[in-house]
């Protein structure tokens, strides 16, 4: 499986006051990631939006200078939608675990749209 790999800085503000990151920042990281996903990988051709999202905190994440690991990768691929699987994590402490489904989204007629073929391309480089 091919995961897509993100470190994460961690932001003195995203603690809170037992010095753990606070668990609605974790939401951010998925974000920040998930953008970073596309960003490297080409992108998709229009606007998606998520549909669903499932987090499960293993275990408090510490503020600490060094980025986190945030690891993506596809675990379903549909007509129009596609979910994403994404952890963050050191290298042998697993602190969130998240399911993320997306879909592609037509702004003009506000509706769901079929992916391209270039975006199903790209999202299956994460299950390679």
């Amino acid at each position: 499986m091919a995961r897509h790999l993100y470190l994460c800085p961690l932001r003195w503000s995203d603690m809170d006051s037992d010095g753990h990151v606070h668990n609605a920042v974790h939401l951010r990281y998925l974000e920040e990631t998930r953008i970073n996903v596309f960003r490297e990988r080409g992108g998709l051709a229009g606007a998606c939006v998520v549909a669903q999202m499932d987090i499960d905190y293993v275990k408090p994440l510490r503020y600490r200078p060094d980025p986190v690991r945030v690891e993506t990768w596809l675990s379903k691929l549909g007509g129009s939608s596609f979910t994403l699987v994404q952890e963050i994590r050191d290298e042998d402490v697993l602190y969130s675990t998240a399911t993320c489904t997306l879909v592609a989204f037509d702004t003009v007629n506000q509706r769901s749209r079929p992916l391209q073929d270039e975006e199903r391309a790209m999202l299956e480089e994460l299950s390679a």
